[in-house]
């Protein structure tokens, strides 16, 4: 469905010394400076692959969703949506792709959501009855019945990332583009919309490109991610195997009778650390640890042998853990090297 092959984008950056002097010489002679913000990357997308690109802030993600929906053009490379050159041809590729862009609105602001929706409706040439299917059985699952007389500007953010939503997937994409679709949401709106996105790829085989800093829409959504970095692939394969290979990280939970005054015991001190809490609670304490350094039955005998334990909890490594460990640990070249193309 989606093949790209050394895939760059460079952009040229106008460079001015600062204040009015710098402002007239610039005038006069300019200088400029190449920005190389994606690096000749390669990946291939199967229809119906639900596909995390995640990376830090200026990685490169979104210059490459925009080569990818036909905005911009590449310096070099080549890129296939569905066999269409996105930006040869942008009005045939606009017409099998959605786009969801958590700060950006495909809506018509000042008018009702339904109106927006027919609106859709004719620029996609939607036939009458299939339209009626869509929109009926997008109202049930996304409950946008309260929502529909409601003119977007009106809506608060979760009523429009689900209105968006539906917009989206209305005439049935191939491929839907989602870049941040549950910021600033609450639990329930992100649970109703990740269960929406699921199902939408079950029954139409829509194949979901997912850029997001939230890991939770990952793990919950994609079987398969792509870590980019600096403009270039430092990961393609399966969550469960970067987990298996840099989850190594490990934490348990304990609640003690007292952990006001709680320390490392000596025999930890090397080999684990005390997480911060994210709320106060006198009770418990969370120690994380490398399964590599020490076992974990090794981490509650010792904290049993110090302290009177009343419960604990062992937490499976989460793939926000593993990506901060590679971006925050200079693990990005052994990432880089192993072989996991």
């Amino acid at each position: 469905m989606i093949n790209v092959q050394n895939l760059s984008k460079h952009y040229k950056i106008a460079k001015r010394d600062p204040g009015l002097r710098g402002a007239i010489k610039s005038l006069l002679y300019r200088k400029y400076e190449i920005k190389e913000a994606v690096k000749g990357i390669d990946f291939q997308i199967e229809a119906g692959e639900m596909v995390g690109y995640i990376g830090a802030n200026g990685a490169g993600k979104s210059t490459t969703i925009k080569m990818l929906t036909g905005i911009l053009t590449p310096t070099s490379g080549e890129v296939k949506v569905n066999g269409i050159i996105p930006y040869e041809n942008r009005q045939k590729n606009a017409s099998h792709i959605g786009a969801v862009f958590g700060q950006r609105t495909q809506l018509f602001w000042d008018i009702p959501v339904r109106e927006s929706y027919e609106l859709l409706k004719h620029i996609y040439e939607i036939p009458q009855k299939q339209y009626e299917e869509t929109l009926a059985e997008f109202v049930e699952v996304l409950h946008l019945e309260p929502l529909l007389g409601i003119p977007v500007r009106q809506l608060s953010l979760g009523q429009k990332m689900r209105c968006e939503l539906a917009a989206a997937f209305l005439h049935r994409p191939k491929v839907v583009y989602l870049d941040e679709p549950t910021i600033g949401l609450d639990v329930a709106v992100k649970v109703r919309i990740r269960n929406f996105i699921k199902q939408m790829n079950a029954r139409y085989g829509t194949t979901v490109i997912l850029t997001t800093h939230d890991m939770q829409d990952i793990e919950e959504i994609c079987q398969r991610i792509i870590i980019i970095d600096d403009g270039t692939v430092i990961y393609d394969g399966s969550i469960d195997r970067i987990k298996s290979q840099f989850g190594d990280k490990r934490v348990i939970h304990f609640e003690l009778e007292n952990a006001s005054h709680f320390t490392l015991p000596g025999r930890l001190v090397h080999d684990a650390e005390i997480l911060p809490k994210e709320e106060e609670d006198p009770h418990k304490v969370s120690i994380t640890f490398s399964s590599k350094d020490i076992t974990g039955a090794e981490v509650i005998s010792i904290i049993m042998n110090h302290y009177p334990v009343v419960d604990l909890t062992i937490a499976d490594p989460k793939i926000e853990t593993i990506v901060e460990e590679i971006y925050g640990k200079g693990m990005k070249k052994e990432v880089r090297h192993e072989e996991v193309f």
